[in-house]
């Protein structure tokens, strides 16, 4: 069911954008005059789901959901239609019209998906707000992994600033450290301030991990695993953890620490219940574990929430699209340096469908699709043949220099596109099967 209700949010959002982006192109052709033969959200490759014709336009559901597309009448695509292109230009065809007027059509998805996400952002913080954990909340620190603790960092330090500027967000410290290239980070440790570098080989780490650090909260007991000995042992949920045997406990990290030392072994663990100390008996399994889980630590967090006006949330949500919008550029960097191996991270559809909720939440699903709004605008754009970017690139070029490109030469161009484009395709999804078999 998990799977479904991801699919479904997938398909969902790039099935709107996907519309929304082709329906720029669509526009901007119509207010030119410009004959659009097609108009489908995903490919038809031999047979359609649907389609009905609408004047000089077929609209249409193809059945592979890799896009969708516009086929401009007079346009070398990807249906690489030859023939028409063989045929002495038309009035209404894209070829006869000026290159302003062409720069625009090509221009009009990522203009629609850009402006989309900007919408969208807008509607979210109108309807729900702005809800952020503050670092200066984290009060009991941060857990750590093996990659941060090799760094420097241990359990219960304070993160105070990243090369002296302070963080607001606790959950902006991670995309902060990969993306500014942060050297310093300065902490607060048994009550002392300290400074801890970071090396240049962190960021092939980070992007590698999904625990780096995490806040550390006093340890309540969420819930019981089946069989668990701790609930047959009279352990409630609730119930705050503080010893084992005659060792105090405060955080989780310090039982997990603790427990594993006492595989099959019976143990006395202290629990406080409401205002009342109690003990119980517990046999450790052989994994050094009694079968409890800790409550969730955004229960005992104190998050900030921001309310926005109608006419407050439009100025905010431009600039959280803006914000995303040269976050997702820094990123896209990341990928063409080899140093920091974020290649070996690109994923495809696989990924993108698992950043969706597994239950259907409709704050995180408009959140997310105004990201991948923002990221088909940009991918769109990039220079390649066969992208919206690479059109561009080539009616650039003829308004600089006076002289349009050959029909022979798009058409290469074209093709060599569209075979990056199915590599990039291939590598990022074979990326996902090679994750799912070797996680």
């Amino acid at each position: 069911m998990e799977v479904l209700v991801k699919t479904g949010q997938f398909l969902l959002s790039i099935s709107i954008l996907v519309v929304l982006h082709e329906f720029g192109h669509f526009a901007f052709a119509k207010i030119f005059k410009t004959r659009v033969e097609k108009f489908y959200l995903f490919f038809n490759p031999w047979f359609s789901l649907f389609k009905i014709k609408r004047g000089e336009t077929e609209y249409g559901i193809g059945w592979l959901p890799l896009g969708g597309y516009v086929k401009i009448s007079g346009m070398i695509d990807e249906s690489m239609d030859k023939e028409q292109m063989k045929q002495p230009p038309q009035p209404h065809e894209f070829r006869s019209k000026k290159t302003w007027q062409r720069l625009l059509i090509m221009l009009g998805g990522v203009m629609v998906n850009f402006i989309t996400a900007l919408v969208i952002y807008s509607a979210i913080l109108y309807t729900w707000g702005d809800e952020f954990l503050p670092n200066k909340s984290v009060e009991h620190g941060i857990v750590v992994d093996s990659i941060a603790y090799d760094m420097g960092l241990r359990n219960g330090d304070k993160i105070l600033s990243l090369d002296g500027e302070e963080i607001e967000d606790f959950h902006a410290i991670v995309p902060h450290l990969i993306l500014e290239d942060v050297k310093t980070i300065q902490i607060e440790r048994n009550g002392q301030q300290a400074e801890v570098s970071i090396p240049e080989s962190i960021i092939p780490k980070l992007l590698k991990t999904t625990n780096f650090i995490e806040v550390r909260v006093p340890f309540y007991i969420g819930d019981f695993s089946k069989d668990s000995e701790a609930k047959k042992a009279g352990l409630q949920k609730g119930d705050k953890l503080i010893g084992i045997n005659e060792q105090a406990i405060e955080y989780f990290d310090q039982y997990k620490d603790s427990i594993f030392k006492y595989k099959n072994q019976l143990v006395s663990i202290k629990v406080q219940r409401d205002s009342k100390i109690l003990d119980f008996d517990i046999q450790v399994s052989e994994e050094g574990i009694i079968g409890v889980y800790a409550d969730n630590p955004y229960n005992f967090l104190e998050l900030e929430k921001t309310e926005y006006s109608l006419m407050e949330s439009i100025p905010a949500g431009i600039n959280k699209g803006v914000e995303t919008f040269q976050s997702y550029l820094k990123q896209l960097k990341l990928i063409f340096s080899p140093k920091t191996e974020a290649y070996k991270s690109l994923g495809g559809f696989i990924t993108i469908g698992k950043i969706f909720p597994s239950t259907w939440n409709w704050q995180a699903f408009w959140n997310l699709t105004a990201f991948l709004s923002i990221i088909l605008a940009i991918m769109n754009v990039l220079p390649i043949p066969a992208l919206d970017g690479g059109h561009v690139m080539f009616l650039l070029y003829e308004m600089v220099t006076g002289r349009k490109p050959s029909d022979k030469f798009l058409e290469y161009a074209q093709m060599v596109g569209m075979i990056l484009l199915l590599g990039l395709l291939l590598y990022a999804n074979g990326n996902d099967i090679f994750k799912h078999f070797n996680n």
